[in-house]
């Protein structure tokens, strides 16, 4: 795909994944807009960013207006923005929590769809690239929610590409593993603690650091968004890393025991307390 002229629109692209997936696609030839809560200009930057609440209705209609009408058109959508909460039992969260979840990750990602896709249409072209995750294919124990809503990106993706693709418009999800971000530092705490998960919680924690510094860097993500958006046929899911691809064979190969044990090995679920090493 010739990028001359194609414009890209990044959600959550003031750190990490995003930040990484603005510049490369900024490299690549496209006129970028990235997006946070925050937006405003910063230096050494090579794309503009705009304020963006992907929670709020108004907030998207007013960011994806004010690309039209600086652009003219929107070539690329890539939905990054989400948070999850930290390590924690499934029960400590309340139902509040888990719509404020629900509402970033999935739903938002839903507005953004439905505010750009009109335009897609009309210009008969476009690409949307989600920002998934292994766990929208694998289990993720004391972190059920943030797993439900990448389950949720993927069969939300792949259902809209069928929708799509006659109209010009391509839906792919980019599926990393753990990715060495400060993603963990904007953790938001569970609303209601119990006692019977403290241990368990204070040692995913510490876990969590471990993998996520091991992870991969952000840019093996970006490098992944650019190829799925170049890409004349398109794949609906691409997995990013060798961690990933890894877990995505095994997911597809093993027998459910062994990818079981092999989670709970690795998130040393069944570990005594006083064994667990990083």
């Amino acid at each position: 795909m010739n990028t001359k002229n194609k414009v890209a629109l990044v959600t959550g692209a003031s750190s990490g994944i995003g930040e990484a997936t603005a510049l490369q696609l900024s490299k690549a030839g496209y006129k970028v807009y990235g997006t946070s809560r925050r937006g405003g200009k910063a230096p050494q930057r090579a794309f503009e960013m705009l304020p963006l609440d992907v929670t709020s209705d108004e907030s998207v209609d007013a960011a994806v207006g004010e690309v039209i009408r600086l652009e003219g058109r929107i070539d690329l959508l890539v939905n990054n923005a989400g948070f999850s909460v930290a390590p924690a039992g499934a029960e400590e969260s309340s139902i509040e929590q888990a719509q404020a979840i629900f509402d970033t990750n999935f739903f938002g990602t839903v507005r953004m769809t439905r505010a750009v896709v009109p335009y897609m249409r009309r210009q008969g072209s476009g690409r949307i690239i989600n920002i998934g995750s292994v766990l929208g294919f694998l289990p993720m124990p004391y972190g059920a929610l943030y797993a439900a809503t990448k389950h949720a990106i993927e069969g939300y993706s792949e259902s809209l590409d069928h929708e799509l693709r006659t109209r010009g418009i391509r839906v792919s999800v980019i599926e990393p593993a753990f990715t060495k971000t400060q993603f963990e530092a904007n953790f938001i705490e569970p609303d209601t603690k119990l006692d019977e998960y403290r241990e368990v919680r204070a040692a995913l924690a510490e876990r969590t650091k471990v993998l996520v510094e091991a992870g991969d860097k952000p840019s093996v993500v970006a490098d992944v968004v650019l190829r799925a958006a170049l890409a004349a046929h398109p794949k609906r899911r691409y997995t990013a890393g060798g961690r990933a691809r890894g877990l995505q064979f095994l997911r597809k190969y093993a027998p459910a025991t062994l990818m079981d044990s092999g989670i709970r090995r690795d998130l040393q679920l069944d570990v005594p307390q006083a064994r667990r090493t990083s």
